[in-house]
């Protein structure tokens, strides 16, 4: 819960200087502590990646997951989930003036700071070893995301921490229970698969040198500990 607790303190902290100061910071600053972030993201998945004991495994569970997560259409449908919300209460803003800003903020920052890989990865890993550097990094982004949605769409996107908590907790408990049945091959394997996808996402959303939907990668997670475990119920038979 180490990582969730910082990504609420991070958002909290960046809504208020952006309801304060949000407009003087330069796009480029926020462009260049961006690309910097990504850099950074790319050399964790790297070292993420490194941890294998059998390098097949993270390869079949990301071609075995990327056909899921594209069948299944991960990423497309959390991407129509936040149109259908912004549709919804976006023309509100109009009608209703300072509730309807209140609530734009509130599920826009909710959104992003919710949905996507970094948030399943690092919550997962904090869980389950207590390692929150993903979230680290990702409290730093949500942080300048933040200034900038505060600065914009007001007081409602402080308000986001209460789904980061519950979401993001939620899933660090979870996993942190799934500590008793997962060995350690099982665990190193998911997250050097892990850190194919935080390649992908870096590569694809924070350094932005071509489209990768890392998104549809996160079947993955599940899949590596599954071969993990038919590995060793083959070997032992």
């Amino acid at each position: 819960m180490t990582g969730t607790l910082l990504n609420v303190a991070t958002v909290l902290l960046g809504g208020g200087l952006g309801l304060a100061f949000g407009a003087r910071l330069p796009d480029r600053v926020r462009g260049t502590v961006v690309a910097g972030l990504g850099l950074f993201t790319f050399a964790m998945g790297l070292r993420m990646f490194t941890g294998s004991e059998n390098p097949l495994i993270p390869l079949g569970s990301i071609l075995l997951g990327a056909i899921l997560g594209e069948w299944w259409r991960i990423e497309d449908r959390l991407l129509a989930l936040g149109a259908r919300l912004e549709a919804r209460f976006g023309g509100a803003a109009e009608d209703v003036g300072q509730k309807g800003r209140f609530i734009q903020g509130f599920l826009a920052a909710s959104l992003l700071f919710c949905v996507g890989p970094m948030t399943i990865l690092g919550s997962i890993q904090d869980g389950l070893q207590g390692d929150y550097s993903l979230l680290a990094i990702k409290s730093v982004l949500d942080g300048f995301a933040a200034l900038a949605l505060a600065s914009t769409l007001g007081v409602g996107v402080l308000f986001s921490v209460v789904v980061v908590f519950t979401f993001q907790g939620g899933i660090s408990l979870l996993a942190a229970q799934a500590n008793a049945v997962l060995s350690a091959p099982m665990i190193a394997e998911m997250t050097a698969a892990g850190g194919i996808i935080l390649l992908g996402l870096s590569v694809g959303s924070l350094l932005e040198l071509r489209p990768i939907r890392a998104g549809n990668m996160l079947p993955a997670l599940l899949l590596a500990p599954l071969i993990v475990w038919i590995i060793q119920l083959v070997g032992s038979g």
